[in-house]
């Protein structure tokens, strides 16, 4: 599930992501599961093949952060493909993350701590390795407007699952997702970023001590929607051997007046030329727009500051199929067969809209219904408010929230997984926390989109905020998911099993509590699939 632009700022950002400063302190205050203290500090080497890089040992985990894989995408390089980076003479210190891709900060203009020169991945490896180990790369969400691969801390990951974990930014907005008539891999620059970095895994991980043969992609919200585009990728055939995608299928059509309010109807995946024609008149969408804006020169555009155009962020921040990256849209590839064979990794969370249900104050039934109407229209919100009742729930915010995530999410999920199984191993779960940590905004939130998150990584001080049987969960959720990075299988001795995904059950992962669920039924999807 990807987060529209005007929902993404507020939505993502409370569910417990860290700020900028706290990110680059990760490694220097980050104890084993989330103590934080300050613990004497050694420092490492290796080589990479563009130079030497030295991070930091601490508590059993090695950090090498801000290690370039690709060059500044800056000046003439911006929409250009990434390059690799050019080699560095003696030892780099890689002991900080690197700047976040340029988004909007709290002000409205460029973020604290984000640049073009962004195209940076952070390694986290165990300390105590005796054989080369799997290898995670992890793609963050943000709807492609916002985040950081360092707002993920894999500390516990690495340690209790034995893997080593790549976090990594890619071009966001319009600096990943521009189009234009004089640009080929218009809409696909931070699709590109994602495989320049697994390019440099497949070459560099080794000297890390992990598996350049078995490499799991995986992201949320739209990171998973970038693993998905990866499967639909043909260039992308290589350079992982296994997928997870959470809450980030790739449906193809979004409803407005679900995410957030005034939010319009749009596309996820956008045909090529679609973009490349948005593109022509972009300059004149700026507030400020530049002297040559009735050109359709891109030395212009490309000479505009960072912090001017996230202004075009809207138009131009969803990925772009017909390309020589994603030749078709995802779901006619995986229908016909022609993706990325891998095992995967589906599912959602179990409350999914919970949070940007949060949005709308709907305060009563005929605010519930009336909002049906501006998402689907009269007659189908007629259907959809008989099919959830608002009596049914505790509130009208939460028949909503019902909603959107069986239409938005879930179902989708389970159809895209159906493509999927016929063709590869497929195992699919649902998050189903009643009470993770989160944010109080007014309704009860539940296994809200992203609350999967806090048990597979730290975020802040997140690993605090779980009680004893939340981290039981977290350390059943983390060997599944490593299991699957080493084998192309979860199961493993002394968990619940995880069966392959039949076309309608999913594995529910609750504290106490793994087990199948019928999943279509629980989510309404035949409703959904007759609507």
């Amino acid at each position: 599930m990807v987060v529209r632009p005007a929902a993404a700022a507020m939505a993502l950002g409370l569910a417990f992501a860290p700020t900028p400063s706290q990110a680059t302190t990760f490694a220097a205050v980050t104890a084993p599961h989330g103590t934080a203290h300050v613990q004497d500090v050694s420092t490492v080497t290796v080589a990479t093949d563009k130079g030497e890089v030295a991070g930091t040992d601490r508590d059993g985990v090695r950090r090498f952060q801000g290690v370039p894989y690709a060059k500044p995408p800056v000046g003439a390089l911006r929409w250009q493909l990434p390059q690799e980076p050019a080699a560095w003479r003696g030892v780099r210190q890689a002991k900080a993350p690197g700047p976040s891709c340029p988004q909007t900060g709290e002000n409205g203009g460029l973020a604290e701590h984000s640049s073009e020169d962004c195209l940076y991945l952070n390694v986290t490896t165990p300390a105590d390795r005796s054989r080369k180990l799997p290898v995670v790369v992890w793609l963050h969400g943000g709807g492609y407007s916002s985040g950081s691969g360092a707002d993920y801390d894999p500390a516990r990951m690495v340690r209790d699952g034995h893997v080593v974990v790549v976090t990594v930014n890619s071009r966001l907005g319009v600096f990943g997702f521009f189009g234009h008539p004089d640009l080929p891999d218009s809409g696909t620059y931070g699709l590109a970023d994602q495989q320049a970095a697994l390019r440099w895994v497949r070459r560099n991980i080794t000297a890390f001590g992990g598996d350049p043969s078995r490499v799991l992609l995986a992201g949320q919200s739209s990171g998973g929607i970038s693993v998905c585009g990866q499967l639909a990728s043909p260039q992308a055939a290589g350079l992982f051997q296994r997928a997870a995608i959470q809450s980030g299928s790739c449906k193809p059509d979004w409803t407005g007046e679900l995410s957030a309010p005034g939010d319009g109807a749009s596309k996820l995946w956008i045909d090529r030329t679609v973009l490349q024609r948005r593109g022509r008149t972009a300059a004149r969408l700026l507030p400020e727009p530049p002297a040559c804006s009735d050109t359709e020169d891109l030395a212009c555009l490309r000479g505009v500051p960072a912090k001017d155009l996230l202004a075009l962020n809207g138009p131009f921040h969803s990925p772009a199929y017909d390309t020589p990256l994603v030749p078709r849209e995802p779901w006619t590839s995986f229908a016909k067969g022609r993706f990325v064979r891998v095992p995967v990794i589906e599912g959602t969370t179990r409350d999914e809209h919970t949070l940007f249900a949060s949005l709308f104050h709907l305060a009563d039934e005929p605010a519930y219904r009336a909002q049906l109407v501006k998402a689907f229209g009269a007659a189908k919100a007629v259907k959809i408010a008989a099919e959830y009742p608002a009596a049914r729930y505790r509130s009208p915010a939460l028949a909503f929230a019902a909603v959107g995530t069986d239409f938005t999410a879930a179902c989708p999920a389970v159809h895209e997984a159906r493509m999927l199984a016929g063709h590869v191993p497929t195992y699919m779960f649902e998050f189903a926390d009643p009470n993770p940590p989160a944010p109080d905004l007014g309704l009860p939130l539940a296994a809200y989109h992203g609350s999967e998150l806090l048990s597979l990584f730290d975020m802040g001080q997140s690993y605090e905020a779980l009680d004893p049987a939340q981290r039981k969960l977290s350390a059943q959720m983390i060997q599944y998911w490593t299991r699957f990075a080493a084998t192309g299988d979860p199961n493993t001795a002394g968990l619940p099993k995880w069966g392959r995904f039949d076309g309608d059950h999913a594995l529910a992962l609750a504290p106490g509590a793994i087990s199948p669920t019928d999943y279509t039924k629980r989510h309404d999807c035949r409703f959904w699939a007759t609507l």
